[in-house]
């Protein structure tokens, strides 16, 4: 079961990795809406991308993104893996977001963005680094708790749903 969590979980951080290629390959003020709020002024002071934009990107982007994540550890847990009861599934699912989460800290925040110039958007490198020590802290309890509460009311519907 733990190999097929691991596979999962690298699936869908894949499928993270994805989205967030696509969402910089105009440009990366296009996911301006993960920085802070001076970089996201300066790229629109700077004509960049509007406000407009940037609400209209993060949209799509957390309106897409969570259920996507979401949608699918739960479809891995209950109808690939057959999870029963409440523990079967919380783990399943929350282990694969988990690994999402990993990838995320690791490969996307602490390389990606913090490493290379893939993430740079002209005219903001004063405001550097984009992900501070803070950011981090408040990503890894955000994440952690987050999917831990997501995964934990998903079982519980699921187990009302099935009767488990």
């Amino acid at each position: 079961m733990i190999l097929k969590i691991l596979i999962e979980g690298l699936i869908l951080g894949g499928v993270l990795v994805m989205i967030c290629a696509w969402g910089i390959h105009g440009g990366a003020e296009r996911m301006v809406f993960l920085y802070h709020q001076d970089v996201q002024e300066r790229c629109i002071e700077n004509g960049l991308i509007t406000s407009q934009q940037i609400r209209k990107n993060m949209m799509l982007f957390k309106g897409l993104a969570l259920p996507l994540y979401l949608l699918f550890a739960l479809f891995c847990a209950y109808a690939v893996n057959g999870a029963r009861g409440f523990v079967q599934g919380f783990l399943h699912m929350y282990g694969i977001l988990f690994i999402v989460n990993l990838i995320d800290r690791f490969l996307i925040d602490d390389y990606w963005v913090l490493k290379t110039k893939a993430w740079d958007i002209p005219g903001t490198e004063d405001l550097k680094p984009y992900i501070t020590g803070q950011d981090k802290a408040m990503k890894w309890i955000g994440a952690s708790v987050g999917f831990a509460i997501l995964s934990a009311l998903l079982s519980l519907v699921m187990l009302y749903v099935t009767g488990a």
